[in-house]
């Protein structure tokens, strides 16, 4: 019985968890994502618990190419730990606003949409962690502040619960 409300609570609290949307604008500049991630872009970020204990921090290098129909995205992640990873996404723009995209880990597609200065993109993904992989679930928020950065906010979850988010400032360099 204590379980069952242990479980009870959990879900009542994970389901208090707000998320951002689409509205309002807050009068970015639009974030066309071919056109703010072609070229080179940093991004500093930081991994916390659901908890918000600080559990990574990494600096991650973006080089972005635009043939007129796919978005290759080569993020370089170094950790403060020590350790990298090379994670290769390739998007694909599917209409005016809207694209598909996959990595190596990505299960299935990811799926995202763009509106003025705010993309959100959803996806599974197989982590690597330091004793195998992580299954888990992305909602993926961007915003453009100007026309240099966008600050990004991803809600992790797995089976449905909240495990944690990720947060990244990225900075054009060219």
């Amino acid at each position: 019985m204590i379980r069952l409300v242990l479980l009870g609570l959990v879900l009542l609290i994970t389901a208090c968890t707000g998320r951002p949307s689409f509205e309002p604008s807050l009068g970015g500049p639009k974030l066309d994502l071919e056109t703010y991630f072609e070229g080179r872009t940093v991004g500093y970020g930081q991994f916390q618990d659901r908890f918000g204990e600080v559990r990574r921090r990494f600096r991650v290098d973006i080089s972005g190419t635009w043939d007129g129909q796919v978005l290759t995205l080569t993020e370089d992640f170094a950790y403060a730990d020590g350790t990298t990873e090379r994670r290769i996404w390739t998007l694909q723009k599917t209409g005016e606003d809207s694209w598909q995209g996959s990595a190596d880990g990505v299960l299935g597609t990811a799926s995202g949409i763009e509106a003025a200065d705010v993309f959100n993109w959803t996806y599974s993904i197989d982590l690597p962690v330091p004793d195998g992989t992580l299954r888990v679930s992305f909602d993926d928020w961007m915003w453009r502040l100007d026309e240099k950065r966008v600050l990004n906010r991803a809600y992790m979850t797995k089976y449905g619960v909240d495990i944690g988010e990720v947060i990244i400032f990225f900075e054009k360099l060219d």
